[in-house]
């Protein structure tokens, strides 16, 4: 599965990559997220940073364990996790545009297993909700950012 997306928020990119990266204010921040437990490393993303989070998917509760691999502040940051026979990798861009930020997200899945693959087919039929919900982890986002 792939999905792209972007949005652009009127706050200066120091500011939005500030909210996007705070996990100790995710849960408060992104309406989909119930809880965020911090494992390793800072709260406020970095390479080796590692999380558990709880979210509602589809009505129901899913809890995923993710951490950061790539990081350049400012700029972008890459997290993955690993799930029921598939790998996960989101990648946040963040480039200036006029007095705002414009944030290009990019979501893989890519199936591990032959159970995970099987799945990935019925999974197709859902890419249209992921992509729905990742879409208003950004609009969140945004309202997070902008509010003053």
């Amino acid at each position: 599965m792939n999905i792209h997306d972007s949005i652009t928020i009127n706050a200066d990119r120091k500011r939005v990559f500030e909210v996007f990266c705070d996990l100790d204010n995710a849960a408060a921040n992104i309406g989909g997220i119930t809880k965020v437990e911090v494992l390793a490393g800072p709260s406020q993303l970095n390479v080796g940073t590692r999380w558990r989070e709880t979210r509602t998917m589809f009505g129901k509760e899913a809890t995923e364990e993710m951490w950061v691999t790539g990081y350049e502040q400012d700029v972008s940051y890459v997290a993955e996790a690993d799930s029921r026979g598939a790998h996960y990798r989101s990648e946040y861009r963040f480039t200036p545009e006029g007095s705002g930020t414009r944030i290009d997200m990019r979501f893989v899945g890519t199936p591990n297993t032959l159970g995970a693959r099987l799945a990935g087919v019925l999974g197709a039929l859902f890419a249209g909700a992921a992509k729905k919900a990742l879409h208003q982890d950004l609009v969140d986002l945004k309202r997070a950012c902008e509010a003053v």
